[in-house]
């Protein structure tokens, strides 16, 4: 065995520049943040190289003094934390003190600074294997600029891990369009190669923030994303959030911070998914951009080296304030605020100036047909004093839709989002006309969803009614599985179930939720127990009730080739208007598309 001995300064910083520094997106991030923390209100990234040969970033934030530039570049010293209660609420991006040391250590980095009021900058570098300071007089505004030069140079095993110019430009690229999304009162620029890749001014106003998301998720994210803004009991919850229809064969549009920090969270996840499970096609991932702001002492940041994953202290708290959230106000989306974002860069809808020969037509039908405003001959299955069949969407009554008439002109400030039906395709969709173009309508996976919302509502109402098993159902479990059972009786009582203790290491099932009283009980219980011991909670039951009645509903509901009425189409559109998550059938598909007059101008290339 050779004798212990301290390690020189470089070869320390090296190896802690392996939990910070994995690859120039790495620098990147942690140069930003320094920059964001010094209040800077403007910031400029340049990259060569995919930044292996170069990143430079320059910020006019508060600047650093001359005589706190050698500890800059020192393990182990921050201007951000003093003591344990600072470390307990931490309130700025980086802290650690660890980064700007560690950089150096493996390339060959430069920092020039200056504050407010003096009359020169002053840069400092680091060199020899003790990494000593070297401070030197620098032409240099307000502000400060790190510039790092040829990551890894000396330590040629961890160059040889890195990837090809663009890869490691895509990862560089991802990790400024984070930091750009969280905060938008900086102005960014970005170039690469002394190509201009991002240029985005502040964002002082809601339209300059959201041409900001746009520009860096994408236009298409924007036309399909709901705002959301929530407040309650201290913690507040805003951005966006996409509709379920637009969703994402990858989790790669997904940003959520806390306290302005990207961060991974199991709980943040579980909670955001269970607000989408309902209404996403199967295998598919949301898309959104969300913010999180709540008291710095409620959350735990200093869990990794690289900051990226939380604690927070009260988990089920904030599971419970997000799933709620999140689950409401996607069921709070109706057809007309769906609209609303299907056209947000297109300003207000305008009907277009109908040519002469257009004008010239009559559109009135002939007399004795029934008009739009025809009430519905049967609401489409929901008239009162119906059979139970009707209410899980029973056969709507066949019959031949009949030509509609137009409203008049001033009536046309009322037409409802999904606007009036004029007519039935194949058996399968409506064509409805509204005051923006086509609308259609996929009427089995409209009906479906409807009929899916009525049930579950019907479900609720009633609460989660219990069945006694002819046969109790004896479970082994573990000592802790059965002592929480036993200690917590009223969890499972919510959940229909009745269990009992019999033994040290034994349970009893006596009694399960009425409409499961077909499933594998015993699976369930365990089920339930497993996710209430490691989570606090447990929608297994309410997953398997969703299950059944959404079967029950596709079963139930109106089958393609059914010919409908007029007024059996027009009901089916206002209760779609009426009905939580309309937008999707039970499996996550849409129900309805817009097709605007300036779609169907397109087509026919009118005005070209």
């Amino acid at each position: 065995m050779t004798k212990i001995q301290l390690l020189d300064s470089r070869l320390a910083n090296q190896i802690a520049a392996g939990e910070v520094v994995e690859r120039p997106a790495s620098v990147l991030k942690e140069l930003l943040e320094n920059a964001l923390d010094a209040g800077s209100e403007s910031i400029t990234v340049d990259v060569e190289q995919g930044g292996v040969k170069l990143v430079r970033v320059r910020d006019n934030g508060s600047g650093i003094d001359r005589d706190d530039l050698p500890l800059a570049l020192s393990r182990h010293a921050t201007s951000k934390i003093r003591g344990l209660d600072d470390l307990e609420a931490i309130g700025t991006l980086g802290f650690r003190g660890e980064a700007l040391a560690a950089i150096s250590s493996v390339s060959r980095l430069t920092l020039a600074s200056n504050v407010e009021g003096e009359a020169e900058g002053w840069q400092v570098q680091v060199e020899g294997r003790d990494m000593a300071p070297s401070v030197t007089p620098a032409g240099h505004p307000r502000g400060t600029t790190v510039t790092m030069r040829d990551l890894f140079f000396n330590t040629p095993a961890r160059r040889r891990f890195l990837r090809t110019e663009k890869t490691e430009f895509n990862h560089l690229e991802e990790v400024f369009r984070r930091i750009a999304l969280s905060e938008f009162n900086t102005a960014f620029r970005l170039t690469h190669n002394q190509k201009v890749i991002h240029q985005l001014p502040a964002g002082l106003d809601d339209t300059l923030r959201a041409a900001r998301v746009a520009k860096l998720c994408g236009k298409g994210f924007m036309e399909q994303a709901i705002p959301v803004d929530v407040e309650r009991d201290g913690i507040r919850l805003h951005g966006w959030m996409g509709l379920p229809t637009f969703s994402r064969s990858q989790a790669d549009l997904q940003y959520f911070y806390v306290n302005g920090r990207v961060i991974r969270d199991k709980v943040v996840s579980h909670a955001v998914r269970q607000a989408y499970a309902d209404v996403l096609y199967h295998g598919r991932h949301p898309a959104y951009v969300l913010f999180l702001e709540l008291d710095p002492a409620q959350v735990d940041v200093n869990v990794h080296p690289t900051k990226h994953e939380v604690r927070f202290r009260e988990q089920r708290m904030v599971h419970g304030f997000l799933y709620s959230s999140l689950h409401r106000a996607i069921a709070e989306v109706r057809p007309g605020q769906s609209l609303a974002a299907s056209v947000v860069d297109e300003g207000e809808p305008v009907m277009p100036a109908m040519e002469p020969s257009q004008a010239s037509m009559s559109l009135s039908a002939p007399a004795g047909r029934p008009s739009y405003a025809s009430p519905p001959a049967n609401g489409f299955g929901y008239g009162q004093g119906q059979r139970q069949a009707d209410a899980y969407g029973a056969l709507v009554r066949p019959g031949v839709a009949e030509n509609p008439v137009m409203p008049p002109a001033s009536e046309q400030e009322t037409v409802p989002p999904l606007g009036y039906a004029v007519a039935q395709l194949h058996g399968i969709f409506i064509l409805a006309e509204n005051q923006q173009g086509l609308v259609v309508v996929d009427m089995h996976a409209a009906h479906e969803r409807i009929t899916y919302e009525r049930l579950k509502q019907s479900w609720s109402d009633d609460k989660v009614r219990s069945q006694p098993l002819l046969v109790p159902v004896s479970l082994a479990v573990s000592s802790r599985e059965a002592d929480f059972a036993e200690q917590q009786p009223e969890v499972f009582s919510r959940l229909g179930f009745m269990v009992d203790r019999a033994g040290p290491e034994t349970l009893v099932v006596r009694e399960v939720p009425a409409m499961l009283r077909d499933s594998d009980s015993e699976a369930m219980v365990r089920d339930v127990l497993s996710d209430l011991l490691a989570q606090g909670s447990s929608e297994r039951i309410e997953q398997k009730l969703d299950e059944l009645l959404s079967t029950m509903a596709c079963h139930g509901s109106v089958r393609a080739n059914r010919r409908l009425t007029i007024p059996e189409m027009n009901a089916l559109l206002r209760d779609m208007e009426a009905t939580e998550r309309s937008g999707q059938c039970n499996h996550g598909r849409p129900t309805w598309t817009q097709m605007s007059l300036k779609d169907l101008d397109r087509l026919f290339m009118r005005g070209q």
